[in-house]
């Protein structure tokens, strides 16, 4: 009897270590480590201990700060670039609001001209009207009562009134009566008037 419970015995430990060493070779267990003095006994089962690296719990918790570290990394340089991209559509904006300033003021520098030119030709109107119904007042009344009148304005109203007169009776085809109206006038100032309006064109 004590030899069978041997003989088991052996049997069981054998059967054990064979097992251990063939979870071990399936790497399913590490037991290289422990066995390695059986190992140098078995010719295809190298005899050193399992190399295969091994990872700490705060090599874990590494590697997390990592990955953190450069999606950190990343969503910085994005901001960067989207600050930059900022910065840019501002200095854009800063332009086409200095753009569009300048614009308005050069379109309210030519609305004032255009007022301005406006006002002009409305006043050269109106004083053409003035002047041709001076001259046809005076035309129509009595030479000598227009001489008077025409000598109480001054030289250019004096020469727009003449010459208005003398356009007027080229256009209706009658003969101008400011020869006449010179025959009458004080001679100094005749002579003076003929000499202005010689020397200026019409339009002045």
């Amino acid at each position: 009897m004590a030899g069978r419970a041997i003989v088991l015995l052996l049997l069981i430990i054998i059967l054990s270590v064979g097992g251990i060493i063939w979870f071990d070779f399936l790497n399913l267990i590490d037991a290289k480590t422990v066995l390695a003095p059986i190992y140098k006994f078995i010719p295809f089962v190298p005899g050193e201990g399992r190399t295969q690296p091994r990872t700490a719990a705060d090599e874990i918790i590494n590697l997390d700060a990592e990955r953190l570290a450069i999606r950190l990394e990343a969503l910085e340089l994005r901001n960067m670039e989207m600050d930059t991209q900022q910065r840019d559509l501002d200095n854009r904006f800063g332009e086409i609001v200095q753009m569009a300033q300048e614009l308005e003021e050069r379109q309210n520098a030519l609305d004032e001209r255009e007022n301005s030119l406006r006002a002009q030709r409305f006043d050269a109107e109106n004083k053409d009207r003035n002047v041709e119904q001076n001259a046809r007042y005076l035309t129509g009344m009595p030479p000598q009562n227009a001489v008077n009148i025409l000598a109480s304005l001054d030289d250019q109203d004096a020469i727009d009134v003449l010459r208005k007169t003398e356009e007027i009776a080229r256009a209706e085809g009658t003969t101008s009566v400011v020869a006449y109206w010179f025959s009458l006038m004080d001679p100094v100032r005749a002579a003076e008037l003929q000499r202005k309006m010689a020397g200026r064109p019409p339009n002045l």
